[in-house]
């Protein structure tokens, strides 16, 4: 059965006055911050049991079934063109809505919620690999890191042209 999980902290990384807060939920990918809308975001679990799907493209992970619903697993790691994880650590999963259907993305570790003000926001670097830039909407620079915005919808056109 998958294990529900629920974050209830929220940071206001507000450096600078002005601007509209933007909520979002931050996931860590391979050490490398990225945050979703938290809008987007309908359930944080760990998946353990994935059903495969045969003939799939390598990021379809497979299925798994949340309170009766069927949930496409997408390996986000391959997605972005990363090596698998070879630490051994569980994967968490951000699941979300998109055109009706429900997807669990597959990350390393789920962060906190956070509200960042708009004027922090950046558009694509271009110092950002080339694959990230096409799911990418822009970043956050944080004091400490960048926080890639991605783009749920372009991430999950699989086997379309983006």
């Amino acid at each position: 059965m998958n294990q529900a999980v629920t974050t209830t902290e929220t940071h206001e990384l507000d450096a600078h006055a002005g601007g509209e807060l933007e909520n979002f939920v931050t996931f860590i990918i391979k050490e490398q911050m990225f945050g979703i809308p938290v809008l987007q975001v309908q359930d944080i679990l760990t998946p353990d049991k994935i059903a495969s799907i045969p003939l799939a493209p390598p990021e379809v992970k497979g299925s798994i079934n949340l309170r009766g619903r069927i949930v496409t697993v997408i390996d986000v790691r391959v997605r972005l063109g990363l090596s698998e994880r070879d630490d051994g650590g569980e994967s968490m999963g951000v699941t979300i809505e998109n055109q009706h259907d429900l997807y669990t993305l597959l990350v390393d570790k789920v962060g906190d919620v956070v509200g960042l003000k708009s004027d922090l926001y950046e558009g694509n670097p271009s110092t950002l690999d080339p694959l990230w830039r096409e799911f990418a909407t822009g970043v956050y620079r944080l004091e400490e890191r960048l926080m890639v915005v991605l783009d749920v919808e372009r991430l999950l056109a699989l086997g379309k042209d983006n």
